[in-house]
């Protein structure tokens, strides 16, 4: 039997496709086929869906919501565990909410305002999972996910359940320790503070009107592409660069914020790498810096 069979016989057939586009799953809307999808309802059938990859040797990645991801055009060998349907929420004692991985982080933003929690305004535009936004301890208008965290329910590499405290997670700029030590993250436990309903709705309008203003969220990207140079900011640099509406086949650096490369419709993840390095060695050429991807590439 193959990895599709048994995986199909564990946990049905719904869960499991075979050579699934992975332009369905990225916001980017490219990248070619992964050879089985996955889509666990509980952490029991995550655990089981990971148990089997391993006793086969298969490799596996383990996907949120596909808004950080470029998937190449040859797509992804192996096993694709997509965390979309780990989407339970919970209000704890003490000003906390838990989360699974899969919610959508501007979700998890709505709930703390609908019982007047503080601490997560700053993810109501966020597009990513909450789970992702653990792992590269996603941040915006000075928030980041370090800020609220307070413990996550995770799988380690021997399959086991643990729970991982702040200190454990050891965050930095875009990073966690989940990248390193490559934890599953299941489930988060945030700390948020009681807060006024009003001025929590303000920051969040305020939040999204300066997103819709200053970013093309009408076109296909994952986000910014770049990470933040030290001393920098990444797309006045490629501004300066005179790159602005730069493109290479569908790939476009976005007029309305340089920080973002977008498919215009039409692009191949080739074309976004291209661009990709194109920028990176113009903007290394002529202000000497070299700008790291923030989007996670993957597949052949």
């Amino acid at each position: 039997m193959t990895i599709y069979d048994i995986l199909r016989q564990k946990l049905g057939e719904k869960r499991v496709l075979q050579n699934e586009p992975m332009k369905n799953h990225t916001t980017f809307k490219v990248g070619g086929p992964a050879d089985v999808f996955v889509v666990p309802h509980n952490v029991d059938e995550l655990v089981l869906a990971l148990q089997i990859c391993y006793d086969d040797d298969v490799p596996y990645f383990i996907m949120g919501n596909g808004s950080n991801l470029l998937v190449r055009d040859g797509g992804i060998r192996g096993v694709v565990i997509s965390m979309a349907n780990l989407c339970e929420m919970q209000l704890l004692d003490d000003n906390k909410i838990y989360a699974q991985a899969g919610v959508l982080m501007p979700n998890v933003s709505k709930f703390a305002y609908e019982h007047t929690l503080t601490g997560l305004e700053f993810a109501e535009g966020i597009p990513g999972s909450i789970g992702g936004g653990v792992v590269m301890n996603a941040g915006a208008y000075g928030g980041e996910m370090k800020d609220v965290f307070l413990t996550a329910q995770a799988i380690n590499k021997e399959l086991q359940l643990i729970d991982i405290d702040l200190q454990l997670m050891d965050f930095s700029y875009r990073k966690s320790a989940a990248q390193e030590q490559g934890y599953v993250i299941c489930g988060i436990t945030m700390q948020l503070a009681q807060g006024n309903k009003i001025d929590i709705a303000t920051k969040m309008t305020d939040y999204r009107t300066r997103r819709q203003d200053k970013q093309p969220l009408s076109m296909p990207s994952a986000g910014s592409t770049f990470k933040r140079p030290h001393g920098y900011f990444a797309g006045k640099l490629i501004m300066d660069a005179n790159l602005k509406g730069f493109s290479i086949g569908g790939a476009q650096v976005s007029e309305k914020h340089c920080g973002f490369v977008v498919n215009t419709g039409k692009a191949t993840a080739a074309d976004i790498l291209e661009l990709i390095s194109y920028v990176q060695n113009i903007v290394s050429e002529k202000f000497g810096v070299f700008m790291e991807t923030e989007v996670k590439i993957v597949g052949e």
